[in-house]
């Protein structure tokens, strides 16, 4: 299997998890998108198109502190930040939408992080 077969199957993987789940203004959804280096959090409100809140690896508060920007640490720190900036947007439950990415460790990382920061999914 060559990368463009499995950025295909990415892509396939990303919209069959779109079309059953949907932030709404109650439930927003906590979207994640993992690259090699980094890790970015947004929560959405599709019903009005927009961005509630966001936080990544890229934020110059967690930069300072973090030794490697695209580990399991750096999702567990991008996840409690996503928690306190979803607090700060009034918003305590979300859906959680993992972009197409198996459950398990930076999105599980920065899922768990975010829970225990006070997020519900």
């Amino acid at each position: 299997m060559n990368a463009a077969d499995k950025v295909r199957q990415l892509d396939r993987r990303r919209r069959r998890v779109r079309r059953t789940i949907s932030g709404t203004g109650e439930r927003p959804r906590l979207n994640v998108f993992r690259s090699a280096s980094h890790i970015y959090a947004q929560i959405i409100d599709d019903m009005r198109g927009a961005t509630l809140a966001s936080a990544s690896s890229l934020d110059k508060s967690l930069r300072q502190s973090l030794k490697s920007t695209g580990g399991i640490e750096a999702a567990k720190a991008v996840g409690k930040l996503i928690a306190d900036r979803a607090k700060a947007a009034q918003v305590s439950t979300v859906v959680f939408d993992r972009g197409g990415r198996m459950y398990h460790g930076r999105i599980k990382a920065l899922a768990d992080a975010s829970r225990e920061g006070g997020l519900q999914f």
